[in-house]
């Protein structure tokens, strides 16, 4: 009884100094998971699955705003001041974060997904409704040309200047980008944080297994919408038309953030006319009055597809979520 009250008496002191140790901080603290800020939602969705258990990233655009138009507030300053690691496409989506990377940033590890290795990268489509920029490709897929623009071909540098040879920078919208964006970011995590490394491996294997079978459900779900003819709102979609052979016509404005010619949407309502597109998408962030101009007159339907999960919350959860809905969105009005 003696020895059973003394070994007793020994569980409940070692775990009254434990619960001490803990409360008063004795114990070796664990080191701080690196501060990250990421620009966009989407992409702030596959680096947050690359920390899961380790640290929370910051997303700078928020809610239903655009990277086309956003302008940084005192509080994205501060969050880039603190920075460990920014992640962002690149300054030809987020032209907003060029100036305030040098100036708010300039001692943090920058992670430019356009630089990346791995990526496909597409030239945007411009001029009309794509004819003037299709590069010569004839057919329901005006304008693909992806097996053509591979990364190690491009400099970046000029391509900023050359309205023929800009980059389409929506990357994230081809599953197999994703998968270099997860790699890519689940290196720059571990060479800044190396005590976090097998963490980051381990969600990045996790996250890449879950895009695959992503990607296998859109494949599925999209193949019988392959010969119809659409319009989206600005030439977003590229990537995702590429990766599952849609046949996007044409788009109402060349940039979302300036208002097309009249010139333009008549031309648009003639290819619409004319190819007896099914569909005209708007998006969420811009005016829906230009998609029912368009359509005005002819038998296409109008949707809305969303490029970035506008109305969609932060999260893990939101890269999976944008593109079954961008499936979705087509599947309800292209029809099966």
């Amino acid at each position: 009884m003696r020895r059973f009250a003394l070994s007793s008496l020994l569980t409940g002191t070692l775990g009254a100094l434990a619960v001490t140790a803990i409360a008063t901080g004795a114990l070796p603290a664990r080191a701080e998971a690196p501060k990250v800020v990421v620009s966009i939602k989407p992409i702030h969705s596959l680096v947050a699955s690359v920390m899961h258990g380790v640290g929370e990233p910051v997303l700078l655009v928020r809610g239903g705003a655009s990277p086309h138009s956003y302008t940084m507030k005192p509080s994205d300053a501060k969050a880039l001041s603190a920075a460990d690691l920014v992640v962002w496409v690149g300054p030809e989506l987020e032209g907003f974060l060029e100036k305030p990377l040098k100036a708010n940033a300039p001692k943090a590890t920058r992670l430019t997904l356009m630089e990346q290795k791995g990526l496909t990268l597409l030239q945007t489509r411009e001029g009309g409704a794509w004819e003037a920029h299709d590069h010569g490709h004839e057919g329901g897929h005006e304008g693909h040309g992806h097996k053509d623009h591979d990364h190690k071909d491009h400099d970046h540098a000029a391509d900023h200047d050359d309205d023929h040879d800009e980059l389409n920078s929506h990357i994230w919208l081809d599953p197999a980008n994703a998968r270099a964006i997860v790699t890519a970011t689940a290196d720059a995590l571990a060479a800044r944080d190396p005590a976090d490394a097998e963490a980051y491996r381990t969600n990045a294997d996790r996250t890449l297994q879950a895009i695959d079978a992503l990607d296998a459900e859109l494949k599925a779900t999209l193949a019988p919408l392959k010969d119809k003819p659409f319009v989206v709102f600005h030439d977003a979609y590229q990537y995702f038309e590429a990766r599952y052979d849609l046949s996007a016509v044409g788009s109402i404005t060349v940039s979302p953030d300036r208002r097309p010619s009249a010139k333009r949407l008549s031309a648009i309502r003639a290819k619409i006319a004319g190819l007896n597109a099914a569909c005209v998408f708007a998006e969420p962030q811009f005016e829906p009055t230009l998609v029912r101009t368009v359509v005005e007159g002819t038998k296409a339907k109008t949707g809305v597809l969303d490029p970035e999960g506008a109305d969609l919350p932060e999260g893990e959860a939101l890269y999976p979520t944008l593109l079954r809905n961008l499936a979705a969105s087509l599947r309800g009005c292209l029809g099966a």
